[in-house]
């Protein structure tokens, strides 16, 4: 008797090797699109930099210990806040006030000055009374 059963021939991959082909023209798109690098320097994205890889994070700590020592010397040579308020650099009473809120305190000041004196015009004698009392000689123009 011969065997009639023939053995299975052996499953093959006949998909296309297309996608890791697509996938590596991908990738050359992107790297044609790819930034200069000095616009990545620019954007401060690589160190703009000379110094050897492995001393770049040591320059830079340097840099910044540089820049945190001279602004440590400015701020102590800075003035007081009593000198700027003598010297009418600052307005008095700067600090009891909310930053938010000082023009509208200045305004409201310069307002209650205005009304007092307004006041204290008002109140003025007349040439007539001046006279009267003899602080001004009838001849005499009152100050307006």
């Amino acid at each position: 008797m011969a065997d009639t059963t023939t053995t299975p021939e052996p499953a093959v991959d006949t998909s296309p090797i297309a996608p890791s082909l697509e996938r590596r023209n991908s990738l050359e798109k992107h790297l044609q699109h790819r930034p200069e690098e000095q616009d990545l320097k620019d954007r401060h994205i690589l160190l703009d930099t000379t110094a050897a890889p492995a001393l770049q994070a040591r320059q830079q700590e340097l840099e910044r210990q540089r820049i945190t020592d001279n602004l440590k010397k400015g701020l102590s040579k800075r003035p007081e806040k009593e000198e700027l308020i003598e010297k009418n650099i600052l307005p008095e009473g700067t600090g009891s006030v909310a930053p938010a809120l000082q023009e509208h305190r200045k305004e409201l000041e310069m307002s209650m000055r205005r009304d007092s004196l307004e006041k204290k015009i008002e109140g003025r004698p007349g040439k007539e009374e001046l006279v009267k009392e003899g602080i001004l000689k009838e001849n005499e123009e009152a100050v307006a």
